[in-house]
């Protein structure tokens, strides 16, 4: 359930149901049967995020007419808190209406919503929820954001950083944050090496995102990290935090990581077949790769497609295939398998596309091949 389209589906009358049902064992008169026939009579034709609303919509008009006293009972339906490595789009994805009934109507009282807020976390998330308490009461809000990142719950300490995320997909862009990134880099401080996989992940992305307006406060921040604790953990974070960077080619980025010495390795022999394709065919990309230096080097190798666009143009879009040590004088061979298929970002049109093979952010070879409709 990770792609909006398959997510989307399941918000329908039966998802009104089973949140309905949990009301019901607190609120006996809870209209469950009425909320499932409106919610499904409202979502034909609506996207995720809309669907959502309209169950948020349908618990508002069936909960007391006080937000205060509303709150208790929706918040007696989020059972048991997640752990570690339980998805919250996966085992507790019916919460994501109560998150947004909190979000769309707790923000003439704050204090209680964020406490909410902070419960429903534990059992789903409250990245999104959290926006408009940032942009509407920014002190109290940041106040709390700084006491979760402490938390002992590690689901609290992730809201911590993915609620503050400038670019946080299927969410509205915190542009205070893409203006000035040090509020959020505060935050992040004391989780940079993170007991949990879950919260690391998305300290990560956090970086990741402020690499993308301000690159050089990343690896500002990204080189200092590493000097003050070169866990295991902090370097996991710096590598994923530098990943738009080290794509793009980066040198200084590559060179954090460990990957430099890009000029010192030749690519030959790219080979792109078939050379004309369809749309739902397969390329296979090979290519020899070999090391000219006296030395060893960490070797990071992107292949980029460049996509050709209705009018014309191309646009380039770069996908990880490997990284490894290459040896003082080492050679190797290396194939991908890259299937042509649309996906929601993205659409084929017919002509010329090319591909680079990029090594440690250095464009060494580029062969081309044809699309058909």
């Amino acid at each position: 359930m990770s792609s909006e389209y398959g997510l989307k589906r399941h918000f329908n009358g039966e998802a009104a149901r089973l949140i309905g049902d949990r009301i019901r064992a607190v609120d006996p008169g809870f209209d469950v049967e009425g909320y499932a026939a409106e919610v499904e009579a409202r979502i034909p034709g609506k996207e995720l995020k809309d669907r959502v609303l309209v169950l948020a919509e349908g618990l508002r008009t069936r909960l007391p007419a006080g937000y205060p006293d509303a709150l208790p009972i929706l918040l007696s339906v989020l059972g048991d808190e997640l752990a570690e490595g339980e998805g919250m789009f996966n085992a507790s994805w019916y919460l994501m209406p109560v998150a947004r009934f909190v979000e769309q109507y707790g923000l003439d009282h704050p204090e209680a919503s964020l406490d909410a807020i902070e419960e429903i976390t534990k059992r789903h998330t409250g990245e999104y929820a959290i926006r408009p308490y940032l942009e509407q009461h920014y002190a109290p809000t940041m106040e709390r954001v700084a006491r979760w990142a402490l938390s002992p719950s590690h689901n609290v300490r992730r809201l911590a950083t993915e609620g503050v995320r400038p670019r946080l997909p299927w969410a509205r862009t915190l542009t205070v944050f893409v203006k000035d990134p040090l509020p959020v880099l505060e935050v992040l401080e004391p989780l940079r090496s993170d007991s949990s996989e879950y919260v690391r992940k998305s300290v990560a992305n956090n970086l990741n995102d402020i690499a993308k307006d301000h690159p050089d406060v990343a690896l500002a921040t990204a080189l200092r990290w590493l000097e003050e604790s070169p866990t295991p953990e902090t370097q996991w974070i710096v590598k994923h935090g530098l990943r738009t960077l080290v794509k793009k080619g980066d040198q200084q980025a590559l060179a954090l990581l460990g990957a430099t010495g890009g000029e010192h390795v030749r690519v030959d022999r790219l080979r792109i077949t078939p050379g004309s394709v369809t749309i739902g065919d397969t390329l296979l990309i090979g290519f020899d790769i070999e090391n000219t230096d006296d030395r060893p080097h960490s070797i990071a190798v992107d292949y980029v497609v460049h996509h050709v666009r209705k009018n014309g143009r191309t646009i380039p879009k770069v996908f990880k295939l490997t990284t490894f040590e290459l040896g003082a004088g080492e050679k190797r061979s290396l194939e991908k398998a890259h299937a042509i298929k649309e996906v929601q970002t993205r659409r084929y049109y017919p002509g010329e596309h090319s591909i680079d093979i990029q090594v440690n952010g250095l464009v060494q070879a580029t062969e081309r091949f044809g699309l058909r409709t």
